[in-house]
């Protein structure tokens, strides 16, 4: 492991008053997995979970709210994939940390370069979820050992010559990034316009855009896309045990 784990600083609580514990936001759309990782995260004496969140985008108003020092965030995620929600948390709360947790190696170039401090796999041990939370919340990065050989070039992350990756999606703007994962998990205009808080036009528009950007003019093309490029997850994925 790389990185130097510095001292235990004290760190600020959501209110502001200085603490001597790492506040921390789950964000990941299991339901028992963010229950199993409050509980195992509290019973830390130098963390505590101020609130978890079940998608992207309410993980995006949490943070705005509640200021975490680090926020734990899955990457395949709906309404709000973890990529462009660490783009939107990072906007918005600039020293708020956050730390990928993801079931494979595949996106670690993409959520470094978008922005987090860290990055685990789920499969690996609860150790180093935590230690990688300390480690970030110290001002340090953290990689997890697993995925480490991909940052030195020793494996293509599974993607063949010419196949986008996510980090291609900041080839979009964030609000077409929003509507392209809309896109691709069914939403019609309507719920896309209602999700956003937009009008239908809006939506229509931006879909117009997005077809020009991408050179690809169905809705077929753009959901295939989107899940090449890790906008979405692949309903058929296996997921690691």
């Amino acid at each position: 492991m790389q990185d130097t784990i510095l001292a235990m600083r004290p760190t600020r609580s959501v209110s502001g008053v200085r603490a001597t514990r790492i506040s921390v936001l789950i964000a990941d759309d299991h339901g028992v997995l963010r229950t199993g990782l409050r509980v195992l995260l509290e019973a830390q004496r130098d963390m505590v979970v101020v609130e978890d969140a079940p998608d992207g985008r309410t993980a995006v108003a949490m943070t705005k709210a509640l200021h975490p020092d680090v926020v734990v965030i899955d990457v395949a995620m709906p309404l709000l994939n973890g990529l462009e929600a660490t783009r939107q948390i990072l906007d918005a709360a600039p020293a708020t940390r956050v730390l990928s947790a993801t079931e494979d190696g595949e996106c670690v170039r993409s959520v470094l370069a978008m922005g987090a401090c860290g990055y685990v796999i789920k499969r690996n041990s609860f150790v180093t979820l935590t230690t990688a939370i300390r480690a970030i919340s110290n001002g340090g990065r953290f990689v997890d050992p697993l995925v480490e050989p991909l940052l030195n070039g020793a494996s293509g992350a599974g993607r063949g010559p010419g196949e986008p990756c996510i980090a291609d999606a900041g080839r979009l703007t964030s609000r077409q990034t929003e509507v392209l994962q809309l896109i691709a998990e069914g939403k019609c205009n309507k719920e896309s316009a209602c999700e956003l808080g937009v009008s239908i036009k809006t939506i229509e528009k931006h879909r117009q855009n997005l077809m020009m950007r991408l050179d690809i003019h169905d809705v077929a093309g753009l959901t295939r896309y989107a899940v090449a490029a890790r906008v979405v997850d692949c309903p058929d994925r296996n997921v690691a045990s």
